[in-house]
């Protein structure tokens, strides 16, 4: 079978190339009738465009490349999963590329991967996006990039979250439950994520007119065995607290685990909730408590963002989503 060309398209839609080509790119100017006859003709004749072509025609990749160093797979896949969803629908394909933020070569990573694959544009993820020495270089190089959840949104284009709020939330909750020794296990201070929900938490809890304890507040790194750590070192305590906020929810299934490891009740002794709402909030027993961060969403919105900037067709902003609590089984009255 010979391949579908632009031209067929341009003949059955009765239109020209040019015009085809404008619709394949997204660009503006086409009437909404006309570009309605140019996609049915692609549906019709199952053209795929070629992309090794439309990079000749346009000095472009039509690539877009995901940077993350991160622990938690689910987080990750959901990212992943909403880039593909806005590349897919402008005809972008996707790029996916693991680094260590901490490494001293992490710039020349990056140029190394962006001279291999000349990508259009970058998303950036957590703690990625707040890597100063990164974002200085893309910046002088006039590179597009978008950012989710950075720690200083003003600065950049992309999505974020009202982290800081959705905390605050969280520990109004469990104040509302009659919790008055609530634990946090912080979050990677790398991490925008981290320093947000951790003043959140304070935040929370000087509203509800309670002192933070230093006992009550130890440090994790966003990953299930930090989560496991820190709850063991709470639970240890002679007077433990009766719930336990974590900052993501890998390190709340940490804290259920050790809290089962100890034979402790969980919600019947000790309360335990998270962020995030990824997938184990909902495998884990008992069901997580948690703030339902639409990460899916923050990676098709960024991906759109970036779009605009690669295309010069408006102005690119940063995004910011709405929060919701998921209340689960995790979480009951204080004891």
């Amino acid at each position: 079978m010979s391949r579908v060309t632009i031209n067929d398209v341009a003949r059955a839609s009765g239109t020209s190339k040019k015009t085809v080509s404008r619709v394949l790119n997204n660009e503006p100017n086409v009437r909404d009738a006309v570009r309605d006859r140019v996609l049915a003709a692609m549906a019709e004749l199952n053209y795929r465009p070629l992309t090794s072509a439309r990079s000749l025609a346009t000095n472009r990749s039509f690539m877009i490349g995901l940077l993350y160093d991160n622990l938690s797979p689910s987080y990750i896949m959901e990212v992943q999963a909403g880039v593909l969803e806005a590349c897919e629908a402008q005809h972008y394909s996707m790029m996916v590329q693991p680094l260590v933020s901490t490494s001293p070569d992490l710039v020349e990573r990056v140029e190394d991967i962006l001279s291999r694959h000349r990508p259009d544009g970058l998303i950036l993820t957590p703690p990625i996006t707040d890597h100063p020495q990164l974002l200085d270089h893309l910046r002088r190089h006039d590179l597009p990039f978008a950012s989710i959840a950075p720690l200083h949104p003003k600065d950049c284009i992309g999505v974020m979250l009202r982290e800081r709020e959705a905390a605050a939330a969280m520990v109004a909750h469990l104040v509302a439950l009659g919790h008055r020794r609530i634990a946090h296990i912080i979050g990677d201070p790398k991490h925008g994520g981290g320093v947000w929900r951790l003043a959140g938490f304070r935040d929370g809890m000087q509203r509800a007119g309670l002192k933070e304890n230093p006992k009550y507040m130890v440090q994790g790194e966003f990953s299930f065995e930090s989560g496991v750590a820190a709850a063991r070192q709470l639970l240890a305590l002679k007077q433990r607290p009766t719930a336990i906020f974590a900052a993501d929810d890998d390190m709340a299934t940490g804290a259920i685990w050790a809290a089962a490891e100890a034979g402790v009740s969980v919600p019947g002794e000790i309360s335990i909730c998270g962020f995030d709402d990824t997938n184990i909030a909902t495998q884990v027993w008992p069901p997580l408590t948690t703030i339902h961060q639409p990460v899916r969403e923050m990676g098709r919105r960024a991906t759109e963002e970036l779009l605009l900037r690669v295309q010069g067709k408006g102005d690119a902003t940063m995004v910011e989503v709405g929060y919701e609590m998921r209340i689960r089984a995790s979480t009951a009255p204080a004891p």
